[in-house]
C-alpha cells in the first residue's frame, strides 16, 4: 500500500480536511440566502380606466390588519407589495380583496431579488465556451 505523506510527515488526507470542512460550511451558510425568495404581491387593474390604488393607504389597511410590509413599489402597470413573511401572503390576499374595489387582479409574484444576488456569476456563465 502507498502511503502519501505531506512535508511534516502527516498523511495528505489530514490536510484537506480543513478546507474541504471550510467549503462545507461555507456552502451551508449562504445556499438559503442564494436561494431565497421573496414573497410578494401583484396588483393591477383588470378594466380599462381604472388607476393603480394608492399605495400609502394599502399600507395603513395592511398594518391595522397586522400585516407586515417590506416595501410597496410600482412596476410596468401595476403595484408590487413585498411582504415580510410568505405565511403572510394568503391572509394579505384575502385583506386585499376586501380593501380593493372590484376591478383590481391580485396575484402571487416571486420577487427578482434571487437573480440579483449573483449578477457577476450570471453573466460569467454567458462568456464560458
Amino acid at each position: 500500500m502507498i502511503n502519501f505523506r505531506g512535508p511534516f510527515g502527516r498523511p495528505v488526507w489530514h490536510y484537506l480536511i480543513l478546507p474541504v470542512t471550510v467549503l462545507l460550511l461555507a456552502a451551508l451558510l449562504f445556499t438559503p440566502i442564494i436561494m431565497r425568495t421573496e414573497s410578494a404581491l401583484k396588483i393591477r387593474p383588470n378594466q380599462q380606466g381604472l388607476s393603480l390604488p394608492d399605495g400609502f393607504s394599502l399600507y395603513q389597511h395592511l398594518d391595522q390588519r397586522g400585516i407586515r410590509i417590506k416595501s410597496i413599489t410600482p412596476e410596468n402597470d401595476s403595484l408590487v407589495v413585498s411582504l415580510e413573511s410568505p405565511e403572510q401572503q394568503q391572509e394579505a390576499i384575502t385583506a386585499l380583496q376586501d380593501i380593493l374595489p372590484s376591478g383590481y387582479v391580485i396575484v402571487s409574484s416571486e420577487s427578482k431579488k434571487r437573480q440579483r444576488l449573483l449578477p457577476a456569476f450570471r453573466n460569467n456563465l454567458q462568456n464560458v465556451g
